[in-house]
Order: structure tokens, then C-alpha cells, then sequence
């Protein structure tokens, strides 16, 4: 199995031109790629967040925040948004050079009856339905899955699992579905993907790996596993928190007070310091708390 290599991308004219760029009515980066309009909504927190729309007929400079419903990650920056319009335009040219084909199937999936499906090549297809959807491999096309990333009967739901499929059969997929694949298959199976690409995830290329570690380095610490705005307390967070950020019925809990200005969940949750964070018994604005 071939490791999948992320490339820098060149936007050379020729490939990119029917990518159109400017600003909306309301001041934020818009851009037009064949029949979608994309979008970075400003964010309370910084960057943007990508939104999307379909057959968005007026130009540019017409649109409004209330033109996008369809939002689909955080940004960090303008630069950011820019990678991201020629991704789906070089995602869509690619589209076209591949042989998938839209029917109707009438089968049973682990997430309902389908209403469509998707065939990528002989032996594999996505179906969708209602509320879910993914791939569904063949046995011989199932067999060629490495085995720490086999799913047994060859169902791969569509949102992590896909990019097993992607990852095995790279050339049925796009350059950007090839990269999101490849992130994928690191944040959530980081110990399969060091031992087929031979190479060690380092902090910050694998979710899953990250949390692993958070989770041992802070086994014995207090991690809040609720939070809630103190009408009691002004300017405080309170918050419920538990050893190691642990649930269950059985599970010891305390509650903490926090300067809401100090209070940042992180990645993986907020980590107290005992020493000065205040430990707190007081009339609780938990609803649960006050029965």
C-alpha cells in the first residue's frame, strides 16, 4: 500500500481560471468556483468559518451573510480561504476525469435503506440514505484493505471511515480527497498508519495520538467535563470537573470557580491548577445541582 503524500499545489492561471474572487456586500472573502460560492464568515474567535452555497446566480459584491447555509470548517486566516477555493476547483477538474456513476440501488445498509449510490469502480460504491451513508467494498476489493484498517462484512461510514477506502484505492479519489484521506487516517488511526507508511506521527499530526497523550499526562489532574456562566459569582466560569475528565455514575466530581477571562476549554478540555483555582460549594447555576 502506497503512503498518500501531501503536495504543495501551484495555481497556475491556465488550471485555476474560472476561479473568481472578491468580497461581499457584507465585507467578508467570497469566491465562485463553476456552480458553488464559498465564503469566510468572520468569527468571534478569529479567522472564519467556510460556508458554502449552490447556484448562487448574483455576482460577488451582492452577496450576504443570509446567501450561505451550509458551513463546513473553521479558517485561520484569508491565506486560508484562498487554499481552499483552488482545492475545490482543482477538486472539480478532477471530478470530471473520473468514471463514478449516480443509480439507484435497492439494498440494505448498517444506516438504513439506500436511496443512491455512488459507483467508484467494480465492487465499490457509497450508498446514502436518510440520516447517514458510506462505502461498501466487495469481499475481493474488501480483501485488499489492510488488515489494521479492515472493517469486517466491508462497510466504511462516511464520517472517518471513507478515507480507509480513499487511503486503499487512491487513484478512484481526487487530490483533495486524497489529502483529507491521509488526515484522516492520521488523527484517527495513528498506530495503523505508523506501522503501514513506517514513519512516527510527531505532536500536533494526529488527534487521536495528541489525545492519547493529554489523556496519560493528565490522568490524576481535575479536567472540567461541564461548564456554565456564574450569576452567582460575576466575572467566574463554574464548572463541574473530574480526575483524569472521567463520566459515570460512580465518578468523584468537585466543583471550581474560574475567571471567565482565564477559562479556555483547549483542544482537549480545561486542566485545573489547585493552586489557584478556587474550589467552590456554593449555590450552584446548574439546574441538576439546585434539585
Amino acid at each position: 500500500m502506497n503512503a498518500l503524500a501531501i503536495q504543495p499545489q501551484e495555481h497556475s492561471t491556465p488550471e485555476f481560471s474560472g476561479v473568481e474572487l472578491g468580497q461581499s456586500a457584507d465585507g467578508f472573502p467570497v469566491a465562485r468556483v463553476e456552480d458553488i460560492v464559498l465564503a469566510m464568515l468572520p468569527s468571534r474567535e478569529g479567522g472564519g468559518v467556510l460556508a458554502s452555497a449552490w447556484r448562487v446566480a448574483r455576482s460577488l459584491a451582492e452577496l450576504k451573510r443570509s446567501d450561505f447555509h451550509i458551513y463546513e470548517s473553521t479558517l485561520a486566516d484569508e491565506a486560508a480561504f484562498r487554499i481552499r477555493v483552488f482545492e475545490t476547483a482543482e477538486h472539480k477538474r478532477e471530478l470530471r476525469g473520473l468514471t463514478r456513476q449516480t443509480m439507484r440501488v435497492h439494498c440494505s445498509t448498517p444506516w438504513g435503506p439506500s436511496q443512491g449510490a455512488t459507483i467508484y469502480a467494480e465492487g465499490i460504491a457509497s450508498h446514502s440514505t436518510a440520516g447517514h451513508g458510506g462505502f461498501k467494498l466487495s469481499a475481493d476489493c474488501n480483501s485488499k484493505v489492510h488488515p489494521l484498517l479492515r472493517a469486517e462484512g466491508g462497510w466504511y461510514e462516511e464520517d472517518a471511515a471513507w478515507a480507509i477506502v480513499a487511503f486503499t484505492f487512491p487513484h478512484l479519489f481526487t487530490g483533495y480527497e486524497r489529502r483529507s484521506a491521509e488526515r484522516t487516517v492520521k488523527d484517527s488511526w495513528p498506530d495503523a498508519w505508523e506501522t503501514i507508511s513506517g514513519t512516527i506521527l510527531g505532536p500536533g499530526e494526529s488527534r487521536e495520538k495528541d489525545r492519547s497523550a493529554f489523556d496519560r499526562e493528565h490522568a490524576g489532574n481535575w479536567i472540567v467535563i461541564s461548564a456554565i456562566r456564574s450569576d452567582h459569582e460575576k466575572g467566574f466560569v463554574e464548572v463541574v470537573a473530574t480526575i483524569g475528565g472521567r463520566r459515570g455514575a460512580h465518578v468523584g466530581e468537585r466543583r471550581f470557580l474560574v475567571p471567565s477571562d482565564e477559562y479556555r476549554i483547549g483542544r482537549f478540555g480545561f486542566v485545573f491548577d489547585e493552586a489557584r483555582h478556587r474550589r467552590y460549594e456554593g449555590p450552584s447555576d446548574f439546574i441538576d445541582l439546585n434539585r
